[in-house]
């Protein structure tokens, strides 16, 4: 493979650089993948900005939102997906600037940019209300989930489920930062969301309208795959890492189940979990076509 050269086709020429910033963010030395924390959380959703080839290719094909401009490292090795990164925005008019390594390092947000980050508006939630017209709606709920490598490993499953809306919290949960983009591998883009002040008040709306609310605890006797969840609306819900479901959410959802396992580890992964329950929604949804 040969270096990539200073200047692609479809791409601007790099800006010169004026110097380095009088408080350059610094970069956390923990492992690949792993997100520099702001000083101040932001509001909203998020998805700002997008790091990662598969994100940033998925971004640009799903144009569900506008992107300003793209960033590539100058010195990458020629790759398919770049190419096509390159010729999806040369098509869409985004413009796409070249920049030292070294500066995309130190302007990207996490450590496993793959050397390419875009920047776009920010996503915008929908009404939790919205989520009700359909028939057979398959929802999923994070109920303080602040890992962004497990929110985006969630939501890359939630896109490859059939889920037609993810319910977010305003507070106690992970935004969709860049490690989210990253790890959900462009999923972000292609779901709905919706963002509320409480997740408890969320599961009422939800029980009123005739959707079945499960959630998934551990410790509870009632397997998954003991439920119907192929001929009703559903709403999954997944607790945090640490401790799980609130105890005010767990007392809203109308069944609480876990996942039956067989070994010796009584407990899966936040991310596992929440996989493997939304892919036996989809199942038994399958079943019933």
């Amino acid at each position: 493979m040969t270096p990539r050269p200073p200047v692609r086709g479809g791409g601007r020429p790099p800006e010169p650089r004026k110097g380095a910033p009088k408080n350059p963010r610094p970069h956390s030395s923990s492992s690949r993948g792993t997100e520099v924390p702001l000083r101040k959380a932001p509001e909203g959703l998020g998805g700002e900005q997008v790091e990662g080839r598969q994100a940033v290719l998925e971004l640009l094909h799903a144009r569900r939102r506008n992107v300003r401009k793209i960033y590539m490292a100058d010195a990458l090795e020629s790759a398919a997906i770049l190419d096509q990164i390159e010729e999806e925005a040369r098509r869409q008019r985004v413009p796409v600037q070249l920049v030292s390594r070294a500066r995309l390092d130190r302007d990207a947000r996490t450590e496993g940019h793959q050397g390419v980050y875009a920047e776009a508006d920010r996503l915008k939630p929908v009404e939790l209300d919205d989520f009700l017209v359909h028939e057979r709606g398959f929802l999923f709920v994070a109920d303080g989930v602040t890992d962004p490598r497990n929110l985006g490993a969630m939501l890359r499953s939630a896109d490859g489920a059939g889920v037609t809306g993810v319910v977010l919290p305003r507070h106690r949960s992970a935004r969709i930062s860049p490690t989210v983009t990253k790890t959900a591998a462009g999923a972000v883009e292609y779901l709905n969301y919706a963002q509320v002040g409480g997740i408890p008040a969320a599961l009422d709306r939800l029980n009123k309208a005739g959707v079945l609310t499960v959630g998934l605890a551990g410790e509870s006797k009632k397997s998954i795959y003991d439920l119907d969840l192929g001929s009703t609306p559903v709403a999954l819900v997944v607790g945090g890492e640490e401790n799980g479901m609130a105890q005010l959410t767990r007392k809203r959802c109308a069944e609480v189940v876990s996942i039956p396992q067989l070994g010796k580890i009584t407990s899966l992964n936040a991310g596992v979990a929440a996989s493997v329950a939304m892919f036996e929604v989809a199942r038994q949804r399958n079943l019933r076509r």
